[in-house]
């Protein structure tokens, strides 16, 4: 018999799946009985052999479950629970041990077996429930297992998702904000888009929205530093232009030895509320609502992104606000969800969603909300990408 090969035994049920099952047995007595019970149990097993633990590991990947000796060749004791487990952590292991080892038995246990049986006290059908069993324990752990990750996973998530998303320090602000974002994919990982809006003592309002490139928690955790050195140098009364090239310096220290960049739309709103300086490093321009009509800024030229090449000084540009106006500064996640095929959805239909939305007078945080539904609809689902959005006006 060569390694891993079938002893040709499955369940007289054609229709059913077999279990695949691992003999791991030097002593050809003992297999022989295993091969014998299989039989008796009449059920769905299809069982194959390796005569040492090297043949097993070869052989472990696909099967279902292993039956194991516990004195092999090339292994003794616990070794080959071990070694198997390792191999294939999704294998059930059942260990078979002779009639004075019923201790080493309940030692397997400890060591990530699912069960163990003394050679010549099993029947058939008792050695297919074990098997039964075990696999059914196995996929159990297998499943808490993974729910862990996922329950661990979606912690660290949300504790990025703070730091992404803070509470704008708006308070008495003569500006109000409304913000939604929603992580790209079918799993909801968050990225690295951020948002954050301080006012100074001045009266003015500082407002910024970024996107790391990429998508994932390590592109969250740069958004994250990026955010709060944004926050904290506005805080300490940097000038924009200086906070800018902070956040720069600390883009490039947090990125380590990759190629990460940054996009960003940095706003300074006067007190007065008639004039914004935009500032944009590779980020695409405001969405202004003027007259019910929403139209992007595309007069501001925009600097070299974040960490892409030496830091450029990003062109002021101010822009009067009329009576009545709203703005709104998004990501490129929202106007790039697909619409067909590879066709994106595109910056001038986002801004004829917009202005449709605004004709219904629903609130900011409304609208941002409508917004979003609209854009994941076109897209048949889930946005491929990060979608931010933050939403300006006067505090009524």
């Amino acid at each position: 018999m060569t390694d891993g090969g079938s002893l040709g035994l499955a369940a007289p049920h054609p229709s059913l799946a077999a279990t695949d099952v691992l003999l791991v047995e030097d002593d050809d007595g003992d297999a022989l009985l295993v091969e014998e019970l299989v039989l008796d149990a009449g059920e769905a097993i299809s069982l194959r052999r390796a005569r040492t633990l090297a043949e097993a590991v070869r052989a472990a990947r696909g099967a279902a479950c292993a039956l194991v000796d516990l004195g092999l060749p090339d292994a003794s004791g616990l070794e080959a629970v071990a070694a198997l487990r390792e191999t294939a952590p999704e294998l059930a292991v059942v260990v078979l041990t002779g009639l004075g080892d019923r201790q080493k038995g309940t030692e397997a246990l400890a060591a990530g077996a699912q069960d163990y049986l003394v050679k010549g006290e099993v029947d058939g059908p008792a050695l297919a429930r074990a098997i039964r069993y075990a696999v059914e324990r196995r996929q159990a752990e297998t499943d808490a297992r993974r729910l862990a990750l996922a329950e661990q996973r979606q912690a660290e998530n949300e504790r990025l998702a703070r730091g992404l998303l803070p509470n704008l320090l708006l308070d008495g602000s003569p500006i109000a904000v409304a913000t939604r974002y929603v992580p790209g994919g079918r799993d909801a990982v968050v990225g690295g888009d951020f948002y954050d809006a301080v006012e100074r003592p001045d009266g003015s309002v500082r407002v910024v929205i970024g996107d790391v490139c990429g998508h994932g928690p390590d592109e969250a955790a740069v958004g994250v530093a990026l955010r709060i050195a944004w926050r904290a140098l506005v805080v300490a009364g940097a000038s924009p232009d200086d906070v800018l090239a902070g956040v720069d310096d600390i883009l490039r220290l947090e990125r380590g030895d990759s190629a990460t960049f940054a996009t960003v739309c940095d706003l300074t709103f006067a007190p007065t509320l008639t004039e914004v300086a935009v500032r944009l490093h590779g980020h695409p321009p405001p969405l202004l609502v003027a007259h019910g009509t929403a139209t992007w800024m595309e007069s501001v030229r925009p600097a070299m992104p974040l960490g892409a090449f030496d830091h450029q000084v990003a062109p002021v540009h101010d822009v009067p606000l009329v009576p009545g106006w709203q703005l709104l500064v998004v990501t490129d996640g929202l106007y790039e969800a697909r619409v067909e095929g590879d066709e994106r959805l595109g910056m001038e239909a986002l801004a004829t969603m917009v202005s449709g939305l605004v004709a219904t007078g629903a609130t900011p945080q409304d609208l941002l909300v409508q917004l979003f539904q609209q854009v994941v609809a076109a897209n048949g689902g889930h946005l491929d990408d990060d979608a931010a959005a933050l939403w300006c006006g006067p505090r009524s």
